[in-house]
């Protein structure tokens, strides 16, 4: 097998928009306009609200706010996206990794390549337009979330880190040591997992002061990529650049075991698995890659729900909303051919796909499944 990129055929801009049929995994699908100006490095939603959040390279954080409007049918839903407040920025426009929401949806904590964790309160302009900063590691940051349960903040670094904060000083209330980089981490209510470097993937409960569960080396033979705690906490599924998912639990559930599975893969070719995100509704979940693919799965059937025709580019991150009725996915370069592969003027889209409740509810078991 053979390890590889989407190809990315010639295309044309209407605007800050892509045109033609391979342009969106849907044709009814929204471009975001000023998705930015480098690579989408990640998007979520609010907990509380349609308002879309991104991150990018270009040391960006950005929000809108998405509208629905249009008929009763799911299909005939129209979206409108609006900027809910002009962009900020990083400190010298250091490239923006990740972020999250608190749980109010009134504030957003972003981490990136100039080692600060901030705080930016969607309501307010911050000076300079740059979010404050409430804390910081000794390398770059890759990962952020909140913990409702204790208010704090946790971000992960490449400086094999875990640093926890309290958003009203500047050093953190605690620190954990991790065995290399921090790839990514994700939340759900006491459960918390991190994918480092090595392999290494690490569960702790978070209820109170945080304690390590369980630390194992990934299923998945090759580097983890990203990370997604089940919405009932009961385990989490790891992507990693091989085109695999392994989907593994970390509490007794009766009659379901741990797994792994090929997905974005194209004959003998192989491609990097970037981004897993749940449906808070169904517990099914979205992957995307690097082969410019938007798959939806039940991990309990083990099955594929709907795989979506492949887009211009790669994928590097999604999210549904709280509701589940959106799904937002971005396409430009993931750097996983490197830079010598980066082709300047590349464009940087984000997209929203009105969610049809049959691609995402599970379908009950067949005799088809993961292939």
């Amino acid at each position: 097998m053979s390890f590889g990129v989407a190809a990315a055929p010639a295309v044309q801009l209407i605007g800050s928009c892509t045109s033609g049929t391979n342009a969106s995994i849907a044709p009814t699908d929204h471009c975001v306009a000023q998705a930015g100006n480098d690579g989408i490095s990640s998007v979520i939603w609010s907990p509380t609200a349609n308002h879309l959040v991104s991150t990018n390279w270009d040391g960006g954080v950005r929000c809108w706010e998405v509208q629905e409007s249009g008929g009763r049918s799911e299909l005939c839903r129209k979206l409108r996206v609006s900027y809910l407040t002009f962009p900020i920025n990083h400190e010298n426009g250091s490239p923006v990794l990740d972020c999250a929401f608190s749980p109010d949806g009134s504030t957003v904590f972003s981490v990136g390549a100039d080692k600060a964790v901030r705080m930016w309160n969607l309501a307010q302009s911050p000076p300079n337009n740059i979010p404050q900063q409430i804390g910081a590691h000794d390398q770059p940051i890759k990962s952020v979330a909140f913990l409702p349960s204790t208010n704090m903040i946790v971000s992960g670094g490449w400086d094999n880190m875990l640093k926890f904060w309290d958003a009203r000083q500047q050093n953190p209330v605690g620190t954990l040591q991790l065995p290399d980089k921090c790839y990514d981490l994700d939340v759900r209510d006491s459960l918390m997992v991190v994918a480092c470097a090595g392999r290494h993937i690490i569960t702790y409960n978070v209820q109170g002061q945080p304690q390590e569960h369980q630390r194992k080396e990934s299923p998945l033979k090759f580097q983890s990529r990203c990370v997604a705690a089940f919405p009932d906490a009961t385990g989490y599924a790891v992507g990693s650049i091989e085109g695999r998912v392994g989907i593994q639990y970390v509490a007794k559930v009766a009659g379901k075991e741990s797994f792994a599975f090929k997905c974005h893969r194209q004959d003998a070719n192989v491609y990097a698995v970037n981004c897993i995100c749940f449906h808070n509704q169904f517990g099914t979940f979205a992957t995307v890659g690097a082969d410019g693919i938007v798959n939806f799965w039940d991990k309990d059937n083990k099955q594929r729900l709907k795989g979506f025709p492949a887009i211009h580019r790669t994928i590097t991150c999604a999210s549904f909303s709280a509701q589940g009725n959106m799904f937002a996915y971005s396409s430009s370069y993931d750097w996983s051919k490197g830079s010598t592969h980066y082709a300047p003027g590349t464009p940087n889209e984000l997209w929203v796909h009105s969610v049809v409740e049959d691609e995402i509810k599970p379908k009950g078991k067949k005799t088809t499944s993961y292939r």
